[in-house]
């Protein structure tokens, strides 16, 4: 029963911001073509209290839920999950304008003949995606892989509107195989799988951010489990080999690869995954030339942003600076790096390669200056099967300062 109560929690918490997110004029839900208006007249305009009260909601009955997963039943699991999945999906992008940047360098590329790695929707301003567009971004090319890149391609000739159910669709898509190769892996460590998916699956940032959002994060996400579960099964080259394709959507997955290869120590991990590099420096250099294979400086021009939810701001904050400075950068850079040599040698020395690769993406998260909701799931299916709860608990306990400084206006006196 009490169980019950919870998911009817989370059902009516994610109801609530997708029908008064559908009207629009909003500020949480970012300019965009209707696509939501069959769902008017229903609710209310969103707010930002009516979000932070629901997002608050959401997040006490997942609470309540972590409490009693290992009593939930696999029927129970799924068509929470997947109501909450269809509510999301059927309603407006929430909270982030990235999606219609997805769109405008794939259409930058198919209807403009433009390569979208040397320069920002800008050069596509008579496109009519473009004024859906951030406007921190306008000028900024893509910084996702190139597989990424030409999995959007397909969608761009499909029209704007077309493009953006085809985003939702393939977040929805990933996220179920997330969410199925996260039960696989489960079971394949004797744990509760029912519990995984529910710890992942339920998660206030991953449905109302993450699937909300129809961000690529949740492709990374599908292609790492993927390729833990073929290390689980045996399968070592092709384990390697999606990671890199992982990499080739968002580079950030490639942290996993050392760890695998120091912890099964077989050649066919490096053969798939030097395959798989080689693979996708042809294609991404004939498609794309040398910016489309040059990862590495994407990630550094994106290391230098800062946003004012990251923790490094939060604590500039703390200790009375007014943000962050570029010594700060310096010495968060080399402190993950003494982070991510130390998981190292303990894999080497017969840590959890899993738990460790999960620590690395956590650490990457609190270190970073540029700091969004759904970074904060990179480390959480990974988590979930970890031989060390410790990350599981610590992956949750950022999410909750996370959320927890996103409803702190909550508690501002009202002027």
């Amino acid at each position: 029963m009490l169980a019950a109560l919870l998911a009817l929690v989370l059902l009516a918490a994610t109801a609530e911001i997708v029908l008064d997110g559908a009207l629009g004029h909003s500020a949480l839900i970012p300019k965009s073509p209707d696509i939501a208006g069959w769902l008017g007249g229903i609710g209310e305009r969103l707010g930002f209290r009516v979000f932070l009260i629901a997002l608050l909601s959401f997040s006490g009955a997942y609470c309540g839920l972590l409490a009693l997963a290992g009593t939930l039943s696999k029927r129970f699991a799924i068509v929470l999950l997947a109501a909450l999945h269809l509510i999301v999906f059927a309603g407006p992008i929430l909270i982030s304008t990235d999606v219609f940047s997805y769109i405008a360098y794939a259409r930058m590329g198919v209807e403009h003949g433009l390569n979208p790695y040397l320069g920002g929707p800008i050069e596509i301003a008579h496109d009519p995606i473009y004024r859906y567009v951030g406007q921190d971004w306008k000028h900024v090319a893509t910084a996702y892989g190139p597989l990424y890149t030409l999995l959007s391609y397909p969608l761009a000739p499909l029209g704007v509107k077309g493009a953006l159910w085809g985003m939702k669709l393939e977040a929805l898509l990933a996220s179920a195989a997330t969410l199925a190769l996260t039960w696989r892996c489960a079971r394949k460590r004797d744990l509760n799988p029912v519990a995984a998916i529910v710890i992942v699956g339920a998660n206030p940032l991953y449905i109302l951010y993450g699937l909300g959002g129809a961000h690529n994060d949740l492709i990374m996400l599908a292609l790492m489990m993927a390729a833990v579960a073929f290390t689980f099964s045996g399968r070592d080259g092709a384990a390697g080999a999606t990671v890199v394709a992982g990499a080739l959507v968002k580079a950030t997955v490639a942290v996993l690869l050392p760890f695998m290869l120091l912890s099964r120590r077989r050649p066919a991990s490096i053969f798939g995954a030097g395959a798989a590099v080689a693979l996708a420096a042809v294609v991404g250099y004939g498609v794309f030339g040398v910016h489309g294979i040059d990862l590495i400086a994407a990630l550094n021009r994106d290391a230098a942003f800062v946003s004012s939810d990251s923790f490094p701001t939060e604590i500039a904050h703390l200790l009375g600076k007014p943000g962050v400075f570029p010594v700060d950068h310096d010495l968060l850079k080399a402190a993950l790096v003494l982070i991510v040599v130390h998981l190292l040698w303990r894999t080497w020395r017969g840590y959890d390669w899993v738990a460790a690769s999960g620590w690395t993406l956590l650490a990457i998260t609190v270190t970073s200056t540029w700091l969004l909701a759904w970074y904060t799931l990179w480390s959480l299916p990974l988590a979930v099967i970890a031989r060390d709860r410790r990350l599981l608990y610590a992956t949750l306990f950022v999410q909750a300062l996370f959320i927890v400084h996103q409803t702190a206006p909550l508690l501002a006196p009202v002027q």
